[in-house]
């Protein structure tokens, strides 16, 4: 799951750190450009230029045809024959594709923008340092978030429910709430994972099997092999299968996949073995890689293939889930002030009508009973039995009826 379990010899070798960073300068490309080729975070393509992670499978090709490594010489270098396989360099088109069911978008700009939107406009020249980016709006930068991860995150969320219409709800639910707190989701590093995880928290709700709606599971796919592949991740409990889509389906490294599962490094790890084994048992041809990294590169083809059988349910306009999220924001507000005002009414109400001061009524003696008074003077008759107990020792039963004779 390290490092070093990924940079194995069966993988594309890579440069070494500093000359990953070198080669995308010399190419001018910039970070966050690199990250939305790859579908990755900006801070992912900083750890892998720092040498604390690099990229996996299919990711790892496609990074060293961006970059330029195939080809070069220098340190931690090999020629093109030997970094990329053959015919890797005519199918970048086909991977980016392939990899868009699943991988999530690249962060918006600082100030709110989505990056992805604010390079459409861009003139593609050479030299972009003088070129103003034109900022976008808040509605414009959710718009642009929400078309582009709102297909993907549909399908994600499909591969952990088994169901469309849980999975429909899940997406639109999430990017109601990241439009409700805008102003905090925009300044996030990743956007796209923000919403992604409230996607999943809602999808993987223990609440929606007491829901008729939910309760059932949509038929599965026609082929044998995305319905095995299904019913295996469905088979899974929630934390493992979640684990596994972020790892293997979405791509993010393992303390990613710790952070966004609330969960320490090593414990994500050990669900991300278990699950794999757990689904290798159903789906046999997924144990015939030798190697962590060849299973994970085969997980991650055969989790998109699975994604891409599913069509994209009708998704409401960016617009309508702005309009609706403000619309519950509004009802929630008015019920809020409702319920605040309800409680001063009655808070009143019982300040007007409730007396001022309690009169306590004059006692008064209750008639036939007499007053209890102190200790009555003994009557003779006590005093000869009182004299009769001190001087006698009597034992058993007839202690309870002394004799007075």
């Amino acid at each position: 799951m390290t490092q070093s379990a990924t940079d194995t010899a069966g993988s594309s070798p890579l440069p070494a750190p500093e000359e990953r960073r070198r080669l995308r300068e010399a190419k001018s490309l910039s970070e966050e450009q690199v990250a939305a080729a790859m579908g990755v975070t900006p801070a992912t393509v900083r750890a892998w230029e720092s040498g604390r992670a690099s990229p996996r499978g299919r990711k790892r090709e496609a990074y060293a045809k961006l970059i330029g490594s195939a080809g070069t010489g220098g340190t931690g270098a090999r020629g093109a024959s030997e970094s990329t396989p053959p015919g890797a360099h005519d199918k970048w088109a086909d991977l980016t594709k392939a990899s868009s069911s699943l991988a999530p978008a690249p962060a918006p700009a600082p100030d709110g923008t989505s990056a992805e939107a604010a390079r459409a406009d861009e003139p593609q020249a050479t030299d972009r340092s003088d070129t103003p980016v034109p900022a976008l709006t808040p509605a414009e930068a959710f718009d642009a978030l929400y078309a582009k991860n709102a297909a993907a995150l549909f399908r994600q969320t499909y591969l952990l429910t088994g169901r469309r219409s849980l999975s429909r709800e899940a997406v639109e639910r999430a990017f109601e709430q990241a439009w409700q707190r805008w102003p905090e989701v925009a300044v996030d590093r990743d956007p796209a994972g923000w919403v992604r995880a409230a996607a999943y928290e809602y999808a993987v709700s223990p609440w929606h099997r007491l829901r008729r709606a939910h309760r059932d599971l949509d038929p599965p796919p026609a082929a044998p092999g995305p319905r095995a592949l299904l019913d295996a991740l469905l088979d899974l409990p929630p934390s493992y299968r979640r684990t596994l889509l972020l790892y293997d389906g979405v791509g993010l490294d393992l303390p990613e996949t710790a952070a966004e599962t609330e969960a320490s490094t090593p414990a994500a790890a050990s669900r991300l073995m278990n699950a794999r084994a757990a689904v290798a048992e159903q789906v046999p041809e997924l144990a015939e890689p030798s190697s962590p990294t060849g299973q994970s590169a085969l997980l991650h083809e055969q989790l998109g293939a699975l994604a891409l059988t599913q069509p994209v349910a009708a998704m409401p306009a960016a617009r309508a889930i702005r309009d609706g999220s403000e619309h519950k924001a509004r009802l929630w507000t008015r019920a809020a002030i409702a319920l605040t005002a309800l409680i001063v009414g009655i808070a009143l109400i019982t300040t007007v009508t409730s007396p001022a001061r309690y009169a306590n009524p004059p006692a008064e003696q209750v008639g036939g009973v007499s007053p209890r008074g102190g200790p009555q003077k003994l009557t003779p008759q006590d005093l000869k039995l009182q004299k009769k107990l001190h001087e006698e020792l009597v034992r058993g039963p007839a202690r309870l009826v002394p004799d007075l004779r």
